[in-house]
C-alpha cells in the first residue's frame, strides 16, 4: 500500500466516530440528490410523454391566407383603409406528397404523415358532439401518434367507412364498437361511419373530439379530393422539434409549428423544475463539502504533532497535502457508494407508495451514467473541500507543530 494512501487510512480509522458520522452525512446528502433527481426526472419524463405522445412534434400548414385592400386609384386623393382578417378556409398543401416525400429526408426527422383535419359533427340517434375529423394513413398516422397501442375496444382499422373515436366520445354519444355513427362537416356533405374501436390517449381533448377515418374518407367530407391540410412530423430527439420546425419553415415557406412553441407554458414549467432540482443540488454539495472540510481541519488540529514529526523525518510538503486529499477522496467515494443504495431505496419505495396509494405509476429510471456522475461529483467535491486543511497541514512548520502538538 503506498505510503501516502496508508496514512490516510491511518487517520481515518483513528477517528472512527467523526469518521463515521461523515461519510453518514455524505450519504444522506448524496442519496438526496440521487431521489430528487430520479423524481424529477420521472416526472418530466412522464409529462413529456402525456403531450407528446399524443400530437405531431411538427405540424406543417399552407401558408395563411392575407385579406387585401381594394384602394380606388383617384389623381390627388390618398385613401386609408382597415382591412379585416378574413376567415381562414381550408386549403390544401400545394404539391404535398413532394413535400412529404422532401420531410422524409430531413435529418432528424423520424416518421412524416400527411392529414386532412377539420372540424365535423359526430350524431348518433338523438345524441351530437362537435368533434375534430383526422383523415390520415392508418400505418403513417400510427407512426406519429401510437393510437394502435391505445385502443380499449375492437381494432386500430380504417378502411372505406370505418371510424375509431375517443372513449368519451364514445360515451357522450352512446355508441360501442360496430355501431354507425353519422359525421358531418360545415359544409353540409356526410357520411355513415363504423366506429371500429375506441382509444384512450390519456388526453381529454383527444378523448372527447378526436374521431379518426381514412385519409380519403376526409377529403370526400371536407370535398377536397386528392388534398392534404396538413403534414404531420415526428422527430427522434423531441427537444429539437423547434430547430427542426425552423428549418422547415425557411425551406417550404409555410406554416409551421412545433410542439415546443404550442406547449410553451410546459416548457417553462420544466425548465422551473430543473432549476429547483439543479439548487437543491448545490445546496446539499455545499453541506457536504462543509462537513468534510470542518471534520478534516478538525482532523489537522488534533494531529498538529503527529504532522510535524512527519515533516522532521524529511515527509515533503506534496505528501503530507496527499493525505489529506485522498481523505477527502476516500470520504466522498465511500459516501456516495452508500448514498447511491439510499437513494435508489428512497425513489422505489416512492414508486411503490404512489402505486398503493394513487394508482399512478412514476417512471423511475435508474441509469450508470446518473450513479456514475453522482459518484465523480461527491468525489470531487470531497477532494475540493478537502483542499483547505491540506494546504494548512503541507504549511505547518515542524518545530511550531511538534512544540504544540
Amino acid at each position: 500500500m503506498p505510503f501516502i494512501v496508508y496514512l490516510a487510512y491511518r487517520f481515518l480509522v483513528d477517528g472512527k466516530a467523526q469518521t463515521l458520522l461523515i461519510v453518514v452525512g455524505v450519504a444522506i446528502g448524496v442519496s438526496v440528490q440521487v431521489f430528487v433527481t430520479t423524481l424529477i426526472d420521472g416526472l418530466q419524463k412522464d409529462l413529456i410523454a402525456q403531450t407528446v405522445g399524443v400530437q405531431a412534434h411538427v405540424v406543417i400548414e399552407p401558408p395563411r391566407e392575407e385579406p387585401r385592400s381594394v384602394r380606388p386609384t383617384e389623381t390627388g386623393t390618398t385613401v386609408v383603409s382597415r382591412v379585416a382578417r378574413t376567415s381562414q378556409r381550408m386549403r390544401s398543401i400545394d404539391g404535398w406528397p413532394r413535400r412529404v416525400a422532401a420531410m422524409a429526408r430531413v435529418p432528424g426527422v423520424r416518421a412524416v404523415s400527411p392529414k386532412v383535419s377539420g372540424p365535423g359533427l359526430g350524431i348518433h340517434g338523438e345524441a351530437t358532439s362537435s368533434v375534430l375529423i383526422q383523415g390520415v394513413s392508418a400505418e403513417r398516422w400510427n407512426a406519429i401518434v401510437p393510437i394502435a397501442e391505445h385502443i380499449r375496444d375492437g381494432r386500430f382499422i380504417l378502411e372505406a367507412r370505418d371510424t375509431i373515436i375517443g372513449v368519451q366520445l364514445a360515451e357522450d354519444l352512446g355508441v360501442h364498437v360496430g355501431d354507425r355513427v353519422r359525421i358531418e362537416t360545415s359544409g353540409g356533405r356526410g357520411d355513415l361511419f363504423f366506429v371500429r374501436g375506441l382509444f384512450d390517449l390519456g388526453n381529454k381533448d383527444a378523448n372527447s373530439r378526436w374521431m379518426v377515418v381514412s385519409l380519403r374518407s376526409a377529403q370526400t367530407l371536407f370535398d377536397l379530393p386528392g388534398a392534404a391540410t396538413h403534414i404531420d412530423l415526428a422527430v427522434h430527439d423531441v427537444f429539437e422539434a423547434d430547430r427542426i420546425a425552423a428549418t422547415v419553415r425557411a425551406s417550404t415557406g409555410l406554416e409551421v409549428e412545433s410542439w415546443m412553441t404550442s406547449n410553451a407554458q410546459l416548457l417553462s414549467a420544466l425548465r422551473s423544475q430543473s432549476s429547483s432540482t439543479q439548487m437543491i443540488e448545490f445546496f446539499v454539495l455545499l453541506a457536504v463539502a462543509m462537513g468534510i472540510t470542518s471534520v478534516l481541519v478538525v482532523s489537522v488540529v488534533e494531529r498538529r504533532g503527529q504532522i510535524g514529526i512527519l515533516r522532521a523525518i524529511g515527509t515533503r510538503r506534496r505528501s503530507i497535502l496527499g493525505i489529506f486529499l485522498v481523505q477527502g477522496a476516500a470520504i466522498g467515494l465511500v459516501g456516495a457508494l452508500l448514498g447511491c443504495g439510499l437513494g435508489a431505496v428512497f425513489a422505489r419505495t416512492f414508486q411503490i407508495v404512489t402505486v398503493s396509494t394513487e394508482g399512478v405509476v412514476h417512471s423511475i429510471d435508474f441509469t450508470a451514467t446518473l450513479f456514475l456522475q453522482t459518484i465523480a461529483i461527491a468525489v470531487s467535491t470531497g477532494l475540493a473541500a478537502a483542499a483547505i486543511p491540506a494546504r494548512h497541514a503541507a504549511r505547518l512548520d515542524p518545530a511550531v507543530a511538534i512544540r504544540n502538538g
